[in-house]
């Protein structure tokens, strides 16, 4: 897809994609204490608007947005779970969306294709942010990292499916673990902790955060600490994957 032209993509779309089904794609990373999302800057439009695309008829949907993340970020073996089904009957404005096709350059005999209503699905996909190459799509300018607090108003009810997104990633911290993911392969547990609290929102008590992280039995002591700190340098830590992977099927008890 990446390696011909939108012209020639153009000439295809109606043939080789499925009709009224799309999938949006709500990509987390982590960096500098901070919970980051992956958002498209799309042609002569001032909002920002999740990574998308469409189905295969070829493909399942799971693979199609396997295929989508992997052109929008570079990144193989992603974290991929499917959360919710958006269909409402006007989820985009059928009077104006053939214009805001046309002014991104989607001709006029083609538009139609695209301003049909669209039931979408949506997936999250959890990434280490140090991995990520961003690359913007056809319809795009930019593809980059925004501040879940600073990244304005989104195209479409794209909103609504990035707070979807969010929550069911919160209550997932109930009951799976959440990281390996998102972190470097070594990290602290201040690091752990500061990503706990950028999904959930708020601020853990420190203590009653390492014993409880502790009782599951996920992490792996190393003997080494974090080198070029200006306080007193933290130990770090790794991932147990096999019990990682078993916490992930069997689950975890409690919440935070």
């Amino acid at each position: 897809m990446q390696d011909e032209s939108l012209e020639d993509w153009l000439e295809r779309v109606d043939q080789d994609y499925l009709a009224h089904i799309s999938l949006d794609c709500v990509v987390f990373g982590f960096h500098a204490g901070q919970l980051k999302v992956l958002l498209l800057k799309m042609k002569h439009e001032d909002r920002l608007a999740l990574p998308g695309g469409f189905v295969m008829k070829t493909e399942t949907l799971e693979e199609a947005a396997i295929r989508t993340l992997r052109e929008r970020t570079g990144v193989e073996n992603v974290f991929l779970q499917q959360f919710c089904v958006f269909s409402e009957v006007l989820r985009s404005d059928p009077a104006t969306r053939p214009d805001d096709l046309r002014r991104i350059g989607i001709s006029p005999e083609k538009a139609s294709w695209f301003a049909q209503r669209f039931i979408s699905v949506g997936f999250y996909a959890l990434v280490e942010f140090s991995c990520v190459v961003p690359r913007p799509d056809w319809l795009s300018d930019t593809c980059d990292w925004y501040n879940l607090d600073e990244r304005g108003p989104l195209i479409l009810d794209h909103d609504r499916i990035l707070e979807t997104a969010l929550h069911t990633l919160q209550s997932q911290l109930n009951h799976q673990p959440v990281g390996y993911n998102l972190l470097p392969r070594k990290f602290t547990l201040p690091e752990l902790q500061k990503l706990y609290e950028a999904i959930l929102g708020k601020k853990l008590d420190r203590r009653n955060f390492q014993r409880k992280i502790f009782s599951f039995g996920i992490l792996r002591s190393l003997d080494e600490k974090r080198t070029g700190v200006a306080h007193k340098a933290p130990y770090l830590y790794s991932f147990d994957l096999r019990k990682y992977q078993k916490a992930l099927k069997g689950g975890l008890q409690g919440g935070w």
